[in-house]
This record gives structure tokens, C-alpha cells and sequence, in this order.
């Protein structure tokens, strides 16, 4: 890792572009996840017509949230690369990667839930109340992650 560090420390371009990948990735994931969570809490509530419509918004975000977190995943790995030391050893950091996990565990719950509920398999009742549970939880961790990038960048 040091070549690579000694090379992120002494250019101005590699911090520059790694921090606009991560953050605007971010930006793009999240801000699709969050204006989507707001749509599900609103559709919860609604006739079958706007609910259908919902699912299939709800089916066609994914592919932009997973787009959004794969990019930044590999940026944040060459950021985490270029100091090793700093990150591995923050409670912080791992903090961050626990609450990215519980994002992406949730995130498949809303994509099963979506599905079961277009294919009409299980109880629809409950099945949106998960999805009610789901937006939740995403707003609160999509927040609370960003809150954990700002503390780690200030460290």
C-alpha cells in the first residue's frame, strides 16, 4: 500500500477525483434511495393503482442505488488504501462498514418485499408494512452513515 499512498499524499488530483467519486456516488445512491423511501411511505397509504406504479418505480431505483454504492465502495477502498493506519484502527470506520451492511441487508429485504408484492405472493398487508419498515430504517441509515463520513474525514 505505501506506493499507492505516497502517490495519493503527494497529488492533488487523486484526493480530488477518489473524494468526488465517493461523495457523488453517495449523493446519487442516496438521494434515489431517499426520494423512493419518501415515495414508499406516501404509496403505503394509497389506492392499488398508485401503489403499482410505485412497485415498478421501486424495482427500476435499485439498479441506481447498487450503481451508486458499487462506485462508491471502490473509491472508498482506495481512499481506506491510502491510509491504512488512520481508518483500520476507528471505531469509526467500522462503525461506518456495520451500518453499510445493515443498508444492504435492508435494501435486499425492500427489493424481496417489492417483488412479492408485484407477483402478488404473500400477504400484501404485511408485506407493506415491511416495506413501510424498510424506508425507515434506509432514511435513518442513509443519515446516519453520512454522519459517519463526516466524522471519519475530520479525524
Amino acid at each position: 500500500m505505501k506506493p499507492w499512498e505516497a502517490f495519493y499524499h503527494h497529488s492533488k488530483v487523486a484526493p480530488s477525483v477518489l473524494a468526488f467519486l465517493h461523495v457523488g456516488a453517495l449523493i446519487l445512491a442516496g438521494g434515489f434511495a431517499l426520494s423512493t423511501d419518501r415515495d414508499t411511505l406516501q404509496a403505503v397509504n394509497a389506492g392499488e393503482a398508485q401503489r403499482a406504479r410505485h412497485l415498478a418505480d421501486l424495482a427500476s431505483v435499485h439498479v441506481w442505488v447498487v450503481a451508486g454504492l458499487v462506485v462508491s465502495f471502490v473509491s472508498g477502498l482506495f481512499l481506506f488504501a491510502a491510509d491504512v493506519e488512520t481508518f483500520f484502527g476507528s471505531w469509526v470506520f467500522w462503525v461506518k462498514m456495520a451500518l453499510i451492511v445493515a443498508l444492504l441487508v435492508n435494501g435486499y429485504v425492500m427489493m424481496r418485499t417489492g417483488q412479492d408484492l408485484r407477483s402478488h405472493s404473500g400477504n400484501a398487508v404485511a408485506r407493506w408494512r415491511t416495506l413501510r419498515h424498510t424506508s425507515v430504517v434506509s432514511t435513518a441509515l442513509w443519515i446516519t452513515i453520512s454522519l459517519a463520513g463526516i466524522i471519519l474525514v475530520n479525524l
